[in-house]
């Protein structure tokens, strides 16, 4: 995992804080493959010359399943927690909607989510919890718990651990299926220290200190290539991109 260490900017005695938030700085959130017709694979190996070798980022299943063998290679005690998004009119997403993190029964830890916390959250408190990027709260939901973000809820979680090969059909349901979100058109997104930057087939958008500003681009590729180092071209012909 050193090379896993280095491609984030820590090393094996970085705090799980400090793992945690330079994951988030380093590798992006991002859905191109669903956009090359590539399927992901939820297996170590395949992730890891995904994410270590190629530089690339990934989504929920990816991240945080390859964040879980980092942890545990260093030592911590790690499950795998499925949970269902929350959307308007506190609809919920499928079973397996999301994978998070219970790290040594004490911290919910999440790299995979999109825009959440830049630190893990205190699985045992139930009271208010600030980080740089919003309030957080974990509120009881009978045998569930949701995680409200500035007093929004984001996800349902279980308690129960999962494998890995668990999520195996919902991220595949996620890469085919017209109502997923993520086939709705490509996308990037990286933490940045005071805020974040999202680059979509069309706009690119940065936050900073509270302060969004919003731009229209025409070459998605160069855009990919220039704020993640992500090589891609888009295809003339079908308007999906393909990786070089």
């Amino acid at each position: 995992m050193d090379d896993y260490l280095q491609r984030i900017g820590a090393s094996s005695t970085s705090s799980l804080a400090e793992l945690h938030e330079r994951h988030l700085l380093s590798v992006p959130f991002e859905n191109l493959d669903t956009h090359m017709d590539i399927r992901i694979v939820l297996e170590v190996p395949w992730l890891h010359d995904k994410i270590v070798v190629r530089r690339r980022g990934g989504f929920c299943y990816e991240l945080n399943g390859m964040f879980a063998e980092l942890l545990r290679h260093l030592g911590h005690h790690v499950d795998l927690l499925a949970a269902r998004t929350i959307g308007e009119e506190r609809r919920l997403g499928p079973p397996l909607d999301h994978l998070a993190l219970l790290v040594d029964g004490t911290w919910l830890a999440d790299v995979g989510f999109g825009s959440l916390t830049l630190h893990p959250l205190d699985w045992r408190s139930r009271e208010d919890q600030h980080d740089p990027f919003g309030v957080f709260r974990l509120v009881d939901a009978g045998d569930d718990v949701e995680v409200l973000m500035d007093g929004k809820p984001c996800y349902r979680l279980e308690r129960r651990p999962r494998e890995l090969a668990e999520f195996v059909p919902t991220c595949w349901w996620h890469q085919t299926a017209p109502e997923s979100h993520f086939r709705t058109g490509p996308m990037a997104s990286l933490a940045l220290p005071a805020g974040r930057i999202t680059v979509t087939d069309k706009k690119i958008v940065r936050t900073e200190n509270g302060h969004k500003t919003s731009s229209d681009i025409e070459d998605p590729a160069a855009a990919f290539l220039e704020h993640f180092g992500l090589h891609f071209r888009q295809s003339n012909a079908s308007g999906v991109l393909r990786q070089l």
